[in-house]
């Protein structure tokens, strides 16, 4: 046998690309691949067959190697009657037991229709003149096919009727070959009907779906096979396998058996018998997993040929089903470790993932956050730094547009106009402009009180400000008369005189900055 813990850096080029090539078709563990692929001198194809198949109960190649070593092994019929009477030694059992198991193979029914018999080399040569008339007679109607598309048409009218007749689509011995699941469900139906309702619980599928799930669960799959041509057909169904004691054997699910049965008339069970080697009806194969051969071999554990008794034919079951219940039962405990570790695996990772999007998700919300938290900052130092220049922009303004507002007229003066005013903090102030004076003049001597104040107490500016480039100015207040309530705004223009009069009471009221101040005036100076 192969070691199981070769290294596979020591492999070589074509086995480690074998090995890749094995185990990415059949998803098997690296150390379950390398002794198969080792005892297939790493064919892949052959080892590829052997893992779905099995493997044969004594491998050639091993058996090849350890011919001049081993002596030449007993009778194959002695040593199968001394493993079912148990009278050889443990040693001698075990060996015997791995010589005697018979490899069950897997069965894919193949249509008749592609069966293709190879004929003798007599028969070849002498209708190779034939068969080359034939091959450009077919070129030769298939070109006028091609060239009149009618005429295969109308020949295909013509002989419709007789490729669809009965006699052309059923078998010699009249039953139509069907799907593998169709064939089950015929096979339950005439069982059926001719036997009566049934507690049998077979599968409704074909030989292969069955053979596969048996090697996946590691359940016991038994074959019946029964030929209406034989007399004891009959009475084995009613006497052995409608036994309630057969019944509750197969029914059991501590015993885990997968019933399939077929009719050899039909061609999946033909196949099927015709592989199991099985040359006497009724038959019935227990087919079981042998993980002591090989990790995916299947093999009959015991065969049941002919009419027996319900009680003989029970305990031929429960014999092979014993011899093998341990090392399935190893088998299971090896496969639920594989998939405890498995899902543990698949559970960590599926936290890691998760644990590794959390991450990822607080890393991009705090790259969020501190995106949103420098781009609020910028915004505010923005404006901070807008009303800074705004600021500053007024204030130039304020004093580039004081110099520029004429002085009050003197008392000389008869064509001007009194206002009274009172400031948003309250001040009364009262000034007389004259009567051409635009209504604009008015509000920027309001706009630029402070700093007239501020002239008239220093004196003269000593230099000439100039007008901010690129600041537009808006009076955020506006002129309103107490009584009756009328707003002069400077939107409309005008002179003092002709909006005011000769004298009037003005409020300033904010509109732009703080809130709004309304009051009335008490009376006229």
């Amino acid at each position: 046998m192969a070691d199981a813990g070769v290294d596979i850096a020591q492999l070589t080029e074509d086995q480690q690309l074998a090995l890749q090539q094995f185990t990415a078709v059949t998803d098997q563990e690296v150390k379950d691949a390398i002794p198969l692929l080792q005892r297939c001198q790493w064919n892949v194809q052959i080892a590829i067959a052997r893992f779905f198949d099995g493997e044969p109960a004594e491998d050639p190649i091993a058996a090849a190697a350890t011919q001049q070593d081993v002596p030449a092994p007993a009778d194959t019929r002695r040593q199968e009657t001394l493993l079912n009477n148990f009278t050889s030694s443990p040693r001698s059992s075990t060996s015997s037991r791995r010589v005697r198991i018979e490899p069950a193979p897997r069965v894919v029914p193949q249509p008749e229709s592609q069966v293709a018999a190879q004929a003798p080399l007599f028969f070849t040569l002498f209708f190779a003149p034939f068969n080359l008339v034939y091959s450009l007679l077919s070129k030769y109607f298939r070109f006028v096919g091609y060239l009149f598309p009618f005429l295969p048409r109308a020949w295909g009218r013509l002989t419709a009727s007789n490729i669809n007749s009965p006699a052309a689509v059923r078998r010699s011995n009249g039953r139509r070959q069907l799907s593998p699941r169709d064939t089950a469900a015929r096979f339950i139906r005439e069982f059926e009907e001719e036997y009566g309702a049934n507690e049998l619980p077979f599968f409704e599928g074909g030989y292969a779906g069955a053979f596969d799930l048996a090697k996946k669960d590691l359940k016991f799959l038994l074959v019946i096979l029964i030929s209406p041509e034989h007399d004891e057909t009959t009475s084995f169904i009613r006497e052995t396998l409608l036994n309630r004691e057969v019944v509750d054997l197969i029914r059991n699910p501590e015993n885990s058996i997968l019933l399939w049965a077929g009719n050899v008339q039909d061609s999946e069970a033909y196949q099927v018998a015709s592989s199991l080697n099985c040359t006497k009806f009724p038959f019935a194969g227990l087919i079981v997993h042998t993980p002591q051969v090989s990790s995916t071999a299947m093999g009959i554990a015991t065969r049941i040929t002919g009419p027996t008794p319900p009680g003989q034919f029970v305990a031929k079951l429960k014999q092979g089903m014993q011899a093998h219940r341990e090392p399935l039962s190893r088998a299971r405990a090896q496969r639920a470790e594989q998939q405890a570790t498995r899902n543990i695996r698949q559970a960590q990772d599926s936290a890691y993932e998760r644990s590794l999007a959390q991450d990822r998700e607080r890393s991009r919300r705090k790259k969020e956050e501190a995106e949103r938290k420098a781009r609020e900052e910028k915004e505010a130092q923005d404006r901070e730094d807008a009303k800074e220049r705004y600021a500053q922009n007024l204030v130039q303004w304020r004093k580039w547009r004081a110099s520029s507002i004429p002085r009050e007229p003197g008392a000389e003066d008869k064509d001007v106009v009194r206002i009274s005013l009172r400031m948003p903090d309250g001040e009364r102030v009262v000034r007389r402009f004259a009567a051409d004076a635009h209504i604009e003049e008015l509000y920027a001597f309001v706009e630029c009180y402070d700093v007239l104040k501020e002239k008239e107490g220093a004196g003269a500016l000593d230099e000439k400000v100039q007008e901010p480039r690129g600041f537009e100015h808006t009076y955020g207040f506006q002129l309103v008369s107490p009584m009756p309530r009328e707003a002069y705004e400077v939107e409309k223009g005008g002179t003092v005189k002709a909006r005011i009069g000769r004298s009037g009471n003005l409020i300033v009221e904010r509109t732009v900055g703080g809130e709004e101040e309304e009051g009335e005036e008490d009376g006229d100076d």
